[in-house]
Formats: structure tokens, sequence, C-alpha cells
């Protein structure tokens, strides 16, 4: 286990902890958050091959015994990955205040858990988690149809709007770019979705991006790697 404070604001008090598997679409959509809104937070590292989700010592955290979980500066706990991001964007631009606009936040967070995850996120953990054993090739074939059908839906969203859920960035777009701009890596071809390509250029040059690789890298008070 490894404890990384990224400390944005220098606030220790304030910041929350996340515990965490970064190479996972659904944590590293929590740092992604965090860097974008330039928070401070402590990640302590959990491989979600090593089985510590199943010991009770993570149970008491979340008894679904699943990444990631958020702790707060209280000791309470919160899991499931969008439920912390609209714990974490409420009361800011990230998460409209506006009924209908926040509801279209949440229609796409839905969609990203129940139409487009199942697919795109399983298809990347069995080959990239797994190694794409023999055994589960063909499960991995099967997720291709339902993930590009995500992915269409997306382009023609897309196609219209900059982001997913209008003109501006939001969680829903944090939602959905996690494991779309690793869809590659579970076998999908992105080049057939132009808008879509375009999209995750904007999302990575927003100020504060952080990529996987650079998500937990550590900065100094004057903004040095």
């Amino acid at each position: 286990m490894r404890n990384d404070l990224i400390d944005f604001q220098h606030d220790v008090l304030a910041a929350p902890r996340v515990f965490g598997d970064i190479r996972s679409g659904n944590c590293y959509k929590i740092a992604l958050l965090l860097r974008l809104m330039g928070r401070p937070f402590e990640w302590v590292a959990h491989d979600v091959m090593s089985g510590v989700t199943r010991e009770p010592a993570f149970l008491a955290r979340n008894p679904n015994g699943k990444l990631p979980v958020l702790e707060l500066p209280d000791g309470a706990y919160l899991w499931e990955s969008n439920a912390i991001l609209n714990y974490l964007a409420e009361g800011t631009p990230w998460l409209p205040a506006e009924p209908l606009s926040r509801a279209r936040v949440l229609q796409w967070q839905f969609f990203e858990q129940y139409s487009h995850e199942p697919f795109i996120a399983v298809a990347r953990f069995i080959a990239v988690f797994e190694g794409l054993p023999e055994a589960r090739r063909a499960e991995y074939e099967s997720r291709h149809p339902g993930g590009y059908k995500a992915l269409a839906v997306m382009e023609a969203q897309l196609a219209r709007t900059p982001f997913l859920a209008g003109d501006t960035p939001t969680i829903a777009d944090i939602s959905l770019y996690a494991y779309t701009h690793v869809a590659h890596e579970g076998g999908f071809d992105l080049s057939r979705f132009p808008a879509i390509l375009a999209w995750l250029v904007r999302i990575a040059t927003l100020p504060g991006y952080a990529s996987m690789d650079t998500a937990l890298v550590r900065h100094s008070k004057r903004g040095e790697s």
C-alpha cells in the first residue's frame, strides 16, 4: 500500500482520502476531477487484483468490496465512483444547479454505468488486467458490439455539442472520459468516431488535466514535478 498526498493548495486538513487503483477508470475519474478542481487529496493505492477489497478492513469501508472509496475528513466513507463525483462537484461548475441541466449530467452518468462501462471497461479489464486468456476470449469479443453502440451514442451527441451535457465540461464528461480514452486497450477502434476524438482532446487540454500516468505525480509549492 502506498499513500500519496497530492497537495496543490497545501491544505492537508481539508484533503479527502481516496482508496483506489489508478489503472481503473472508475478510480482515475476521481483523481482526474480532483486535479481539474485543484483540490488536495491523499491517495491510498490498492491493487485491484490483490484481493485486498475482500479483506475485513476494506469491507468495513465499502461492504460491496469495490474501489474507489472516498474517506472524508470527518471519517465518513462514500463509495460508487459517480456518487463520489457528484459529492465532490457539488457547488461547482462541474455539477449544474439548474434541475434539468443537472438531470442531463445524471443521464450520462447512468448511461456510463449501464450502457458503456459493462462493455468497454470489461473488455479492457480482460485484455489489460487478465492478459486476454483464451478462456475469456469469447466474452471479450462479445463486449464489442455493446461498446460500439455506446460509442455511437456519444458520437452523435458530441457532433452536436462540445461536451456531453452541453457547452461546458461537467462530471458527465469525467465519468465517460475515464474509460473512453483507453477504449483502444479493450480492442475498440476510436478512429471511427471523429467527434469523440475531438472531445478527448478538449478534455486533455483543460487546465489541471492529468493522465492516468501523471494523476498521482507530486508537485512542489513552485509547481515543479
